[in-house]
């Protein structure tokens, strides 16, 4: 899993390089820490790059307890990935459920009813890439 993850990573920071901006290479290694999770109601989320770190590309992980989700389907013009790290999630997208594990990716296309829930008993941990819109500044 940690090949894998590490992939993903690589491939996000690589993006970066593609910018204008100029970034040194601790910019593009963030390690886990807990301690600079943000606490849920139902868990806790671990931003790997937040909105105000490039253009409003994300990465984040959000973790689930059991049985529990971090709010009802929702709908946004964003488009958005998912990707299962650990447990039993279950996907919802415009009245559609499935239930996935680990390593599987999950796609919201812009302003589709989309969800997810954790169904299992363990902890439901995944990533979320989304792209917020900027604010225009003069």
């Amino acid at each position: 899993m940690t090949k894998i993850v590490f992939a993903f990573l690589f491939v996000a920071c690589t993006s970066l390089y593609a910018q204008d901006k100029d970034f040194t290479f601790e910019d593009c290694v963030n390690e886990f820490n807990v301690d600079d999770s943000k606490p849920t109601k139902v868990g806790y989320q671990y931003w790997f790059a937040d909105k105000d770190f490039l253009d409003g590309r994300t990465l984040k992980m959000s973790v689930v307890e059991p049985h529990k989700s971090t709010h009802a389907p929702h709908q946004h013009p964003e488009d958005e990935f998912f990707f299962v790290l650990e447990g039993t999630a279950e996907f919802f997208l415009d009245g559609k459920t499935k239930k996935v594990g680990p390593y599987t990716s999950l796609y919201c296309p812009s302003n589709s009813m989309h969800g997810i829930s954790n169904v299992g008993d363990t902890m439901l941990k995944y990533l979320v890439i989304k792209k917020y819109q900027q604010k225009e500044t003069e």
